[in-house]
């Protein structure tokens, strides 16, 4: 797993927009060109504060989880049989990457619970 230092999400300016009559913005052609979108193309939106976050949803993706959803219902798997996992498997990923925390987490003392 990439360190934070290795971890970089490149920021560029690249137009301002206008918004039109209808809520709509035009994104910049050599945008659309490298992320290969086409009209048409669901983009997610999120908003950040007073901001927006506009991602172009990847349609491989999308169907790598229908594939997985299929998967799961062909065998019978339930959401609620993932979700009771997730306690365990976060406790995995945490000592297996943050093993410092573990470590400050088993020296810290507990105090009784009322």
């Amino acid at each position: 797993m990439p360190s934070p230092e290795d971890t970089s999400i490149p920021v560029e300016y690249l137009t301002t927009a206008r918004l039109g009559e209808k809520g709509q913005i035009t994104l910049p052609k050599a945008y659309r060109d490298t992320v290969a979108l086409e009209v048409g193309a669901p983009i997610t939106v999120l908003q950040l504060g007073s901001g927006l976050l506009l991602i172009p949803e990847d349609t491989r993706f999308r169907a790598l989880c229908d594939q997985i959803a299929t998967t799961f219902a062909r065998h019978g798997v339930e959401a609620d049989d993932l979700l009771s996992t997730l306690p365990e498997a976060r406790e995995r990923v945490v000592a297996r990457y943050y093993p410092q925390l573990v470590e400050r987490e088993r020296a810290r003392p507990r105090r009784p619970r009322p």
